[in-house]
């Protein structure tokens, strides 16, 4: 039996609830970043195609660290999805939502996740087929009160926040019904990065991952 093929609808596997937003300007950096990620109980990393090295950065992970999801972040041209085809993404993530990339990643079969703000752009995605979105970005869409006023019109979507999320507000979030994941730049600081301190990294996926589930707890038990 012979696995189906895989959709643009699919969601990623990965389990984790929060989705680090990742910045690499040295794609030697991604694999020790992936472990200490996965050290903390994160299994998945959006690398951002906002340098040169993005690509090299994700075809690293994909090859040398299989159980991390990697996915490629900024994909904002159709000429992307290819690319981050080739270099190993397993899903990926834009800050909106065109009719040219959904017809791109519908034709690559790739999971993706389309931007959205308003509300009229919810709906827009939805009748393309998505039911999981990217709410970006979210401090200045409205944040918290803006995921709850989008919940009753339209409770069969999904979100993932993503800018303005901390560890502060990540529980609240995750609260929320239809909050399925947040996404956040916070736990791979610069300075981290550039000082290759994967321990502290660790610790900040460590806590990220134990305020998820203090999320999680208060959606069941609300």
């Amino acid at each position: 039996m012979t696995d189906a093929p895989r959709s643009c609808f699919d969601r990623p596997a990965f389990t984790s609830r929060v989705v680090p937003v990742i910045v690499l300007t040295d794609a030697a950096q991604a694999v020790p970043l992936a472990h200490a990620l996965l050290e903390g109980g994160v299994d998945v990393m959006e690398i951002t195609l906002r340098h040169g090295s993005a690509l090299a950065a994700i075809e690293a992970v994909a090859r040398a660290v299989p159980q991390m999801h990697v996915g490629a972040g900024t994909v904002t041209r159709v000429a992307d999805v290819q690319r981050v085809i080739d270099a190993g993404a397993s899903f990926a993530l834009s800050p909106g939502c065109t009719e040219a990339l959904v017809q791109a990643v519908r034709a690559a079969r790739l999971p993706f996740i389309p931007g959205v703000m308003t509300p009229s752009e919810v709906l827009a995605a939805r009748e393309h087929g998505f039911t999981l979105m990217k709410l970006f970005p979210a401090a200045q869409a409205g944040g918290l009160a803006m995921l709850q006023a989008l919940g009753a019109p339209i409770p069969d979507v999904q979100f993932c926040p993503t800018g303005g999320v901390s560890a502060a507000t990540l529980a609240s979030f995750l609260a929320l019904p239809n909050v399925a994941m947040v996404g956040g730049s916070w736990l791979t600081p610069a300075d981290a990065l550039a000082q290759g301190d994967w321990a502290r990294i660790g610790g900040l996926a460590r806590e990220a991952t134990e305020l998820a589930f203090q999320g999680l707890d208060r959606a069941a038990n609300p």
